[in-house]
């Protein structure tokens, strides 16, 4: 067996060498795109040039990973495939580089322009680099051309991206032709974003409100360069610098900048165990801030199975199709100039269209605005804002209506005008219309030919020539791994910390001098102690220092750090960044000048608005992990310990080490979760019971935490003031909190926290202690969602 195992894999080698690629293309010679063998490929045999497969009988020539299956980095012709049939790269005896379709008609070509005998060829670089170039004896000549400057979609490590440069996303994952999106140096000299519509053009990265040197940006240098580089550090000359969330791993990954068809910029690094790649930083965490996602006339919004658009009520999709087409309306609507008979407004409330306002009028009422509105035959809706720095109203008309995206942390409300007779009950609600992916979103040629007979005998043969000797390989890496042990392959794993996004990372020894050897204790979080130390750069920092080691501690350490990197809001504390080194592991955190909610009801620093902020604020936090995320976030330790307070007494929800990551659609159970997770006293009944797993978990310890919030009391006190006869449901206390609250408001007694002393807003305590109840129910179908908490405690406030 052994032997003839040997022989077999002599003759899978004898195979492979002779049938070795080359790297380059010599004058004279052509590749063609019948040939499957007629391809470049790296010294590396990372990348491999050729021709790529985008449609039936359709192929650009491209660049791509060899051994990562439909990972492309470049292409030639995305925007005019050629034939399947007799289309040929020629490296011309004249020195030109030529592609050439079926019908002899030249689709992409390079001239050589160098008055020069010396002969020409076309390499494939280790780096990824096509290279067409002079040869100057055995040695590389005059670059004639090459793809890193050219870039389609994709950056890679250490290619340089300039003001000729950009990058164009594609149509869609199936569709390489060039898309809406672009990367450019804008004439300012930022790095910026460019949304290209059919209509209509704009930039949205970064955020046009405000002034670059606002949003960490320079435009005072006009060299305009930018640069990934292997390591994982991303510089820009307009000061956009970053570090990807596995930078500084021993071993580089192979990685790519990409602009996706969504119109996000992504770095991914090959993870070469599961031959996939893994996100390592994006620059937007909220998908419905990219312009034109869904188009005119729709909204943009998340749920459970991920990022939905919608048409406005009175709207219909224009393609089925295609999202980016928009919505246009059911009907012609007749204007009458200034009459209200026919007409009327629809409020959508957490709705915001960003740009394109025809004008704003300062300090008007509501009626006014829509009497405006309705005076403007071009007008189809309006903003009514109240501006805080002026303290006035102001009436915002608006033509079109772009880049709208409905989310709970938005104020605005929208004002949509539309005819009485689409008005009615059945049609005010949005058209909640799926995409449909269809074949036709690939390139088609209407040219057929007939395959050729192929030796079937010969394919055997090679076939089990490759499964023997994959065979051979699999027994040695089996007898390779046994003979190292376990031990070493923990040790390689522990050393391995994939985050999310690109956090400083620090060695203990600048930790331990920027908190003076961990001198100042300022509280105590999920498996570890916090500190407070001074960063170098006169940052005043929360360090977390984990105590548990072992893999538990572990598994909490890159939870959080996974967590919290993708995450990008108000109300969720921000890391700065970590330490990973041998038996450390610290997490680095921005300081909160109040401490815990915990520590502060104990005391009478929190009035009534304090403290009605903080509902909202921790409401925004959960409805923003529940529905407006990529992925799908559960914290799962909800309690006033992981509410810190900022200098303003702005609450912000922290301690991700128990919390659970998902993506959207995911169906959860018990399954998921390898343990029990929360805090006895604020964990929901699901938990005790074996039920099924939801975002409702979390609505049941916020509904606990606003009834402390409410009463000052804590659910282990409330209990024991009860006695011990009284139900405590789950096995926690909550049941105690509940009768109590109900108890004593059915008698009319007080129930709010005696250090306010009774100043607190009548209404707003009716509606945030309903909301608690609500929350705090045993059945999680009665809890409403933490979006639904956000409008009522909103409506309360109002």
């Amino acid at each position: 067996m052994f032997v003839l195992i040997f022989f077999l894999s002599l003759l899978f080698s004898v195979k492979i060498s002779s049938s070795s690629l080359p790297h380059n293309l010599k004058q004279g010679l052509s590749l063609s795109v019948e040939n499957n063998d007629d391809i470049l490929i790296s010294k590396n045999g990372v990348f491999s040039a050729g021709f790529y497969k985008v449609g039936e009988n359709v192929f650009c020539f491209s660049i791509w990973y060899t051994h990562v299956n439909d990972t492309v980095v470049w292409m030639a012709n995305r925007d005019r495939p050629v034939n399947g049939k007799h289309s040929k790269l020629s490296l011309q005896k004249s020195g030109d580089l030529i592609l050439k379709d079926a019908g002899a008609s030249v689709f992409w070509s390079i001239e050589n322009n160098r008055n020069s005998s010396d002969p020409v060829q076309l390499q494939l670089n280790d780096t990824g680099n096509l290279v067409f170039h002079t040869l100057n004896g055995k040695a590389y000549g005059d670059t004639i051309w090459q793809s890193f400057e050219s870039p389609t979609n994709t950056l890679l490590p250490n290619q340089g991206f300039t003001r000729e440069r950009r990058l164009v996303a594609s149509k869609s994952r199936t569709n390489h032709s060039s898309g809406f999106y672009k990367l450019i140096f804008s004439d300012d000299n930022i790095l910026s974003l460019v949304f290209n519509g059919l209509e209509t053009d704009s930039v949205y990265w970064p955020d046009n409100n405000g002034l670059p040197w606002e949003v960490g940006r320079s435009n005072y240098n006009e060299s305009r360069r930018a640069v990934l580089d292997s390591f994982g550090y991303f510089l820009s000359t307009d000061k956009l610098n970053f570090t990807v969330g596995d930078y500084g791993l021993r071993r580089q990954p192979q990685r790519r900048l990409v602009l996706d068809p969504d119109g996000n910029i992504r770095v991914y690094s090959l993870n070469e165990k599961k031959t996939s790649w893994d996100v390592q930083w994006q620059a937007f965490s909220q998908a419905c801030k990219i312009h034109g996602i869904c188009g005119e006339n729709s909204l943009c919004s998340y749920e459970f199975g991920g990022r939905k658009c919608s048409c406005l009520p009175g709207y219909k999709m224009r393609d089925i199709k295609d999202w980016s087409n928009g919505c246009e309306p059911e009907m012609n609507f007749t204007c009458n100039g200034g009459s209200r008979k026919d007409e009327e407004f629809i409020q959508i409330p957490h709705v915001e269209f960003t740009g394109y306002a025809m004008d704003d009028y300062q300090n008007y009422t509501l009626d006014r605005c829509k009497k405006k509105c309705s005076d403007i035959c071009s007008c189809i809706a309006f903003n009514h804002l109240y501006n805080k720095d002026k303290g006035l109203y102001v009436c915002s008309i608006k033509a079109l209506l772009l880049n709208g995206y409905r989310s709970s942390s938005v104020d605005n409300s929208m004002y949509i005008k539309l005819p009485k007779s689409v008005t009615s009950s059945s049609q005010k609600q949005n058209q909640d219309l799926k995409l449909t992916c269809s074949p036709d979103d690939h390139v088609l040629l209407d040219r057929v030919y007939k395959k050729k007979h192929k030796n079937r005998s010969v394919q055997s043969i090679f076939w089990f020539t490759i499964a023997f000797g994959g065979f051979e390989i699999f027994c040695i890496l089996v007898y390779y791994y046994k003979a190292r042990g376990p031990s070493h392959a923990k040790s390689s794993m522990q050393n391995y910390h994939q985050v999310a996004t690109g956090f400083s990372r620090f060695t203990y020894a600048d930790l331990k001098k920027a908190s003076r050897n961990f001198s100042e204790e300022i509280g105590i979080g999920g498996g570890g102690i916090v500190y407070k130390a001074l960063l170098p750069d006169d940052r005043v920092a929360a360090i977390k220092r984990l105590n548990n080691t072992d893999e538990q501690g572990e598994a909490e350490f890159l939870a959080e750090v996974n967590i919290i990197g993708r995450l990008n809001h108000m109300n969720l504390i921000e890391i700065w960044g970590y330490c990973a080194e041998a038996k450390h592991r610290l997490l680095v955190y921005e300081y909160m000048e109040h401490g815990s909610l915990a520590e502060n009801l104990h005391t009478s620093s929190l009035d009534w608005e304090k403290r009605y902020q903080i509902a909202v604020g921790t409401a925004k936090g959960l409805a923003y992990l529940h529905d407006e995320c990529l992925e799908w976030v559960l914290h799962c330790d909800v309690k006033p310990e992981n509410i810190l307070l900022d200098s303003d007494y702005r609450p912000k929800i922290s301690d991700f080490g128990l919390s659970k990551l998902l993506n959207r659609g995911t169906n959860v159970g018990n399954s998921a979760f390898s343990k029990i997770r929360g805090t006895r006293g604020y964990m929901a009944p699901e938990w005790v019971y074996n039920l099924s797993i939801t975002s409702k978990v979390d609505v049941y310890s916020y509904g606990i935490v606003m009834l402390e919030l409410i009463t000052g009391r804590s659910p282990t006190t409330t209990r024991s003031a009860l006695g011990s006869n009284d139900s405590v449901g789950n096995g926690g206390e909550p049941r105690g909190m509940m009768s109590w609250v109900r108890e004593k408001t059915k008698e009319g007694a007080e129930i709010v926290d005696p250090k306010i002393n009774g100043a607190y807003n009548i209404g707003e305590l009716e509606v945030l202690l309903k909301v608690a109840l609500q929350c705090a129910e045993d059945e999680k179908d009665a809890r409403p969602s933490m979006s639904q908490v956000v409008d009522m405690l909103r409506s309360g406030h109002d």
